[in-house]
């Protein structure tokens, strides 16, 4: 099809969070479809949306309602046609759209890596002994006690520079970001190392960003094809099929990677208790074109193996 490109008087409308990690996604995005079309910057208006998640920050997410959060308000936006499309981090996006969305179009991925932040220390084994992290991840909390059940881990809520700026009054001695996020920032100051996902299996879909659209708006779908990254695709299909077979919520520590070797992809996952008490580990391989059914197979298999109980804290 012939598509109808936006102009200066009918801009395409990009929803977003107003947070400084959500508007560089947001420029990536126009940036990459000026690119595509050879467009200038007036042909696209970058729209904030104020979203619930972004307003609560003394509250853990399980505790106040989830992923959806950081959604509810983009999607209305989007169902209502105020907005064409809606960037996200896509480890924050629930596996099931509201009626009417999808989100099939994924940028490059960046680093999937997690990143140890402290003024001091390089590393998780340098903590000492009941040292304070903060972290506002269930998984990463998991993770961290289930390794270092000596350690006490305190709710640290907000934007990568409010985190930052609690590190640095001393709240935590270290706290964890996602290492893209401070690249995308261009925050090369900030003293952070690394975590490879052998130590530290990283978010499902960490590292990627995701664009959702309205189902019937074939103009925009056709723009947006010549943007969309197929491995990022191929990579998050196992991993997204692994985390609705795990009904994964922010209720869920779940950590999940997949990674292409040519034509076979290699999907691990894990799923933990929050107390960090157990962790169940798994992996599959097999041909890129298995991915969503490798990623239900091994999240059945972890299913499996949880057994009556392990998941008794969605309940409590």
């Amino acid at each position: 099809m012939t598509v109808t490109l936006p102009t200066p008087d009918a801009p395409l409308r990009i929803g977003t969070r107003g947070s400084p990690l959500a508007l560089a996604q947001a420029h990536e995005t126009r940036n990459r479809l000026a690119q595509a079309f050879d467009l200038k910057e007036k042909f696209f208006s970058i729209v904030v949306i104020k979203v619930t998640g972004d307003a609560i920050q003394d509250r853990a997410l399980k505790d106040i309602g989830g992923k959806g959060l950081f959604t509810r308000e983009i999607e209305e936006d989007l169902l209502s046609g105020k907005i064409d499309i809606a960037v996200h981090s896509t480890k924050d996006m629930p596996t099931l759209q509201p009626d009417g969305l999808i989100l099939d179009t994924f940028l490059p991925r960046e680093d999937v890596r997690d990143a140890f932040v402290s003024p001091k220390l390089s590393s998780i084994a340098e903590l000492a002994s009941g040292a304070v992290v903060g972290t506002s991840s269930l998984r990463r909390k998991a993770q961290l006690l289930h390794r270092r059940p000596d350690l006490k881990v305190v709710e640290f809520r907000g934007n990568v520079q409010t985190r930052l700026k609690k590190l640095a009054d001393g709240v935590a001695e270290c706290t964890f970001l996602a290492a893209a996020g401070l690249s995308r920032l261009g925050m090369d100051d900030v003293p952070a190392t690394p975590v490879e996902p052998d130590d530290m299996l990283p978010a499902i879909a960490q590292g990627a960003i995701g664009i959702e659209r309205r189902m019937d708006d074939a103009n925009t779908a056709e723009m947006l094809m010549a943007i969309h990254d197929v491995e990022t695709g191929q990579r998050l299909a196992a991993e997204r099929s692994l985390l609705l077979t795990l009904d994964g919520s922010c209720e869920t520590p779940i950590a999940g990677l997949a990674e292409l070797n040519g034509c076979s992809l290699r999907l691990r996952g894990q799923v933990l208790r929050p107390d960090g008490s157990q962790a169940l580990d798994g992996e599959r391989e097999g041909s890129i074109e298995e991915a969503a059914a490798m990623g239900k197979d091994l999240g059945e298999e972890l299913l499996s193996r949880a057994g009556p109980g392990f998941f008794d804290w969605h309940t409590s």
